[in-house]
């Protein structure tokens, strides 16, 4: 079962001898929002152990992973001046969590000391038709290399299976099978394609090796059901409830104090001033007003520090009574 609040990094045989910093403790010393994302973009373990194409961490050659020293003092300096980051996401409009994701991949792989990172979000295109993009095309020690990268949130069904068919998106309609086919049968062999020959013979006269990465969080339902084949034994997760189940499951523990957390807020765990946690009124005026929407929102369960600051405990998906909608 994977890690609900326990945010640790996992040394994987894919991504070879690393060492990075625990996320576990950088994230105790992070306050700024955006360094606290890039942090867990850059920490956070895949969501999968065995995939059906090779993944690679894109910092997997850097210096940073040897020295993990340095990148944590990287990332304490951003905290402390985050103008830098701040301006870098600001040069465009970032709508979707993945785009985010992929905005802070780059931003991190700009600054590495030993990574060049030739182009991102190159497009396609053959006879006026796009094709397709690749997120990313960098160059380090071991080779020229295109990633494609994904976030995703996935919640099983509840049965005995592992079928990557049984776990789905919050919105029932995206599903790690076909987001998995997606990416190894189309968006891995873009660079193979006759446009994309090319076009990247302007970049680069060496091989391109291509891989994914997929981070983001596995979410059981209560009371639970085994992961999907093949996930890493360290993913991070959480549970799912329908909505016409929520009254039964905080019975046992009125006094927990839960919060809904915005989708641009849903990559590192939830760390709040006290003044920004709603008391328990709020949260049940929110409970009835959204019932009857289809629309998944994501919960944590919030606990105060010594800081005086509420930090999440625990994240949980509330859905649709009728959810899946398939």
């Amino acid at each position: 079962m994977g890690e609900s609040w326990k945010w640790q990094q996992t040394n994987l045989g894919y991504a070879g001898c690393m060492t990075l910093p625990s996320l576990t403790d950088l994230l105790e010393e992070l306050s700024h929002p955006q360094v606290r994302d890039l942090a867990w973009t850059l920490l956070s373990p895949p969501l999968l152990r065995h995939a059906p194409a090779a993944q690679r961490h894109p910092l997997s050659a850097s210096r940073w992973t040897e020295r993990p020293d340095e990148l944590a003092d990287w990332l304490r300096l951003l905290n402390r001046q985050p103008a830098v980051l701040e301006a870098w996401l600001a040069q465009r409009s970032i709508r979707r969590l993945g785009l985010y994701y992929e905005r802070l991949w780059q931003f991190a792989l700009s600054q590495a000391p030993d990574i060049e990172l030739l182009v991102a979000n190159l497009p396609i295109r053959q006879n006026g038709q796009t094709l397709g993009e690749l997120d990313l095309l960098l160059r380090d020690s071991e080779g020229i290399h295109h990633l494609e990268l994904a976030v995703k949130f996935y919640l099983g069904l509840g049965d005995q299976t592992a079928a990557h068919e049984r776990w789905l998106g919050p919105g029932s309609h995206d599903r790690l099978d076909i987001k998995l086919q997606r990416l190894c049968k189309h968006q891995l062999k873009l660079p193979s394609t006759p446009a994309a020959k090319t076009l990247l013979s302007e970049l680069t006269c060496c091989e391109i090796q291509s891989a994914l990465w997929l981070g983001g969080y596995l979410f059981q339902p209560v009371p639970g059901c085994p992961p999907p084949a093949g996930a890493n034994p360290g993913h991070l997760g959480g549970r799912w409830l329908r909505h016409q189940d929520w009254r039964g499951f905080v019975a046992g523990n009125g006094s927990a104090c839960w919060q809904p957390l915005p989708r641009h807020a849903w990559l590192a765990p939830a760390q709040l001033m006290a003044d920004a946690v709603w008391s328990k009124t709020e949260f049940d005026r929110w409970l009835i007003d959204v019932e009857g929407q289809r629309q998944a929102k994501l919960l944590v369960r919030l606990e105060p520090e010594p800081s005086g600051n509420w930090v999440e405990q625990e994240r949980l998906f509330l859905v649709s009574s009728t959810w899946p909608a398939m």
